[in-house]
């Protein structure tokens, strides 16, 4: 398992969902109210110890969920008292599969608040298909990795292609979740499918190991050169130090921002694996916020809100 399928410790993850939940409800943010009054996190997952309603994938049980919940509740009880009023909903493949029946029924009880990109089987005879009726509940991103699609190369699968046509057609999203190595597949598909929005999750993975290197920025800002490209600035636990304030990051940022500028990247704090050991959601906000100097007042708000509302709320 990877550094983005992970799991947290339980403890750690306890006492940063009790401190999230205590802050909620000294909060002034009247969010339940005004969904749109807020910012955006473009990058969450959840799941629930109702294992009856959901089931988790494969022979797990409710002893391998870390943390044992983090509903969609409780990562509004994180996430409201730092401004953050709208967040989009990330299938998670470990625990739930393919069944994305838990994030479309969060979507379906808090009107306005959520929006998701699920995990579908893009092998199946008409992905599309799946593709509509999940749109029609509130989803508006598809997420896929190196090796979906029965091939290695997703330009020769009958129903990845199926699924980046579908997604130009409709206004879609195909989200991938790749490493600096698959940027190569992402351009080619992004030149065959130009009309198809494509948000890349966690900088492509680059400074994973703790290294930024030159070959691997280059393959990431050069994908800017398709319109429809976008990027997602998110996962600070996983990337370069890996713990705050996450100014080593900076650089890195900074050539995205000048290669796609603030319209094509959003801010994302990939909960609730960001609240591992000394990783915070509020450092990961305030990154953008207030550690950045280059960027404007106008910047922030195309990070932290406009983009994200563009291609996952309009």
């Amino acid at each position: 398992m990877n550094v983005f399928d992970r799991q947290i410790g339980r403890r750690d993850a306890l006492k940063v969902i009790g401190g999230g939940a205590a802050a909620a409800m000294t909060s002034t943010l009247h969010a339940a109210d005004d969904p749109a009054s807020g910012d955006i996190d473009a990058h969450s997952h959840i799941w629930t110890q109702d294992t009856d309603a959901y089931p988790l994938a494969g022979n797990q049980a409710k002893t391998d969920l870390a943390p044992p919940s983090f509903t969609d509740k409780e990562l509004l009880a994180v996430a409201r008292p730092h401004g953050v009023t709208r967040v989009v909903l990330i299938q998670h493949k470990p625990y739930h599969g393919l069944d994305n029946s838990y994030i479309v029924d969060a979507i379906a009880a808090n009107p306005g608040v959520f929006s998701a990109v699920a995990c579908i089987e893009a092998a199946a005879e008409r992905p599309q298909d799946e593709m509509d009726r999940l749109k029609a509940n509130g989803v508006r991103g598809f997420r896929i990795r190196p090796g979906e699609g029965g091939t290695d190369r997703w330009s020769e699968s009958d129903g990845m292609n199926a699924m980046w046509r579908r997604a130009g057609e409709t206004g879609l999203a195909i989200c991938p979740l790749i490493n600096p190595e698959d940027l190569e597949q992402v351009d080619e598909m992004c030149r065959k499918y130009p009309d198809t929005n494509v948000v890349v999750d966690h900088f492509a993975r680059v400074g994973i190991d703790g290294t930024i290197r030159e070959k691997d920025l280059k393959a990431l800002t050069g994908l800017a050169k398709h319109p429809k490209a976008h990027l997602k600035v998110s996962a600070y636990y996983a990337l370069g130090n890996k713990r705050p304030p996450h100014t080593e990051l900076i650089p890195m940022i900074r050539r995205c921002y000048e290669a796609y500028g603030p319209q094509r990247l959003m801010w994302g704090s990939d909960c609730p694996y960001q609240l591992d050991g000394p990783n915070n959601y509020g450092d990961s906000i305030a990154l953008i916020r207030e550690r950045i100097d280059f960027l404007s007042d106008d910047d922030r708000r195309w990070i932290l809100r406009g983009t994200a509302e563009k291609v996952y709320f309009s």
